[in-house]
């Protein structure tokens, strides 16, 4: 119970089918703790069957980059003041921000400014590129919640509260999946070789990455005829969107569409072609070897070449993760149907290799498994204050 003895009230803004996913968890794990707690804001279905009060639907949010963002911002700025109007209104005893950091923090910098204490629930990956926004983060949020063991001491350094708290996925995968149970439940041989497709859950990853996995299909069907390939859905749209770039193809390879079940797609896999995100480490927790693809729109990645804000050596999560290229990751202009494909089959004939990757990926999974959703409820619960921890 908050203080006055009335329900404890968190208000939330999740982004996308991730962050949907990451609110879900944590509401169950504030129940668990709290039955009578009262969530509302921003959320996804998952956070709506878990108990949220739903104000705007989270795919509202679903845009990515520096200029694909410009053409939407007039909106996103309307919702943005829209919400703080609300949240002011309500408020809250804590405001979670979870992931979306360009939306999120300048709202959680409004809340704070009115006097709500506010939390940001996936820390932008602010070590990579743009560390300036280090200084947006500290005004605008009382605690950061991190999934990745390496974010606190970079936040350490600039003086801004964070806490590592594990990665809900990691505890929601088992560390011995079942191929064999995956396969009968998605109708596949148990003895094909299956690769799984992952252009992404944006439309605008689908649009820019659609095109290389269908030609890396392909290819790897002329070298490998017994190939399946199996591409989880995140929605209708995606579905739609890379079904018409499939049949746009001269001669389009096979490629069964399932609607969600990411988990059971990339468990049932021998391995996996993937969209930069969190999927990839839906993968690394899977045990499959991947090739990782990402690519910005041409204006956003000539800005971030020229001014150099890019601060890494590599981008996707597996190699941030274990500190060294372990999984093959191709950017931008490297992005091609045949460099993913030839990559991919590599990986695959490479069963020292596949041995050594599975090995670092189970040291990250046990290292990330945390009881991640219940580690940021009791440290959300504990700021908000007023709340008996179960």
């Amino acid at each position: 119970m908050s203080e006055g003895g009335q329900p404890l009230r968190v208000g939330i803004v999740a982004g996308e089918s991730s962050g949907d996913q990451l609110g879900a968890a944590l509401i169950a794990a504030l129940r668990a703790r709290v039955p009578e707690v009262r969530c509302f804001g921003m959320a996804g279905p998952k956070m709506a069957a878990a108990g949220c009060e739903v104000w705007a639907s989270s795919d509202e949010l679903s845009t990515m980059g520096l200029f694909e963002v410009l053409q939407h911002l007039p909106r996103l700025l309307r919702l943005r003041r829209q919400l703080a109007a609300r949240f002011q209104h309500e408020r809250p005893d804590v405001f979670v921000g979870i992931d979306v950091p360009d939306f999120n923090l300048g709202l959680a910098k409004r809340l704070k400014a009115s006097g709500l204490k506010t939390v940001q629930y996936v820390s932008p990956q602010v070590w990579a590129w743009r560390r300036g926004r280090v200084r947006t983060i500290g005004r605008s949020c009382d605690l950061v919640l991190c999934l990745l063991p390496f974010e606190t001491d970079f936040y350490a350094r600039h003086g801004v509260k964070a806490e590592f708290v594990g990665h809900p996925l990691a505890d929601q995968i088992p560390l011995q999946v079942d191929r064999d149970a995956a396969r009968v439940e998605l109708g596949l041989p148990r003895d094909a070789t299956v690769v799984a497709l992952l252009p992404g859950s944006r439309m605008g990853e689908v649009e820019r990455l659609g095109s290389d996995f269908a030609a890396a299909a392909a290819w790897i069907a002329e070298r490998r005829p017994e190939a399946r390939f199996v591409a989880p859905m995140a929605s209708v749209r995606v579905r739609s969107r890379f079904e018409a770039i499939l049949a746009a193809m001269p001669a389009p390879p096979v490629v069964d569409l399932v609607d969600g079940r990411a988990q059971s797609v990339l468990t049932a896999a021998d391995a996996a072609i993937v969209a930069s995100g969190t999927a990839t480490l839906e993968t690394l927790l899977t045990g499959r070897p991947m090739v990782v693809a990402y690519r910005f729109a041409a204006l956003t990645a000539w800005l971030l070449r020229r001014l150099g804000l890019v601060k890494v050596a590599y981008f996707s999560q597996p190699n941030l993760l274990v500190g060294r290229r372990l999984v093959p990751e191709f950017l931008q202009e490297e992005v091609t149907g045949e460099a993913l494909g030839e990559a991919l089959l590599r990986e695959l004939g490479d069963r020292e290799h596949v041995s050594e990757l599975q090995q670092e990926f189970r040291r990250v999974h046990e290292t990330l498994r945390r009881g991640g959703a219940e580690r940021a409820a009791a440290a959300i619960l504990d700021y908000a204050g007023g709340a008996r921890r179960a």
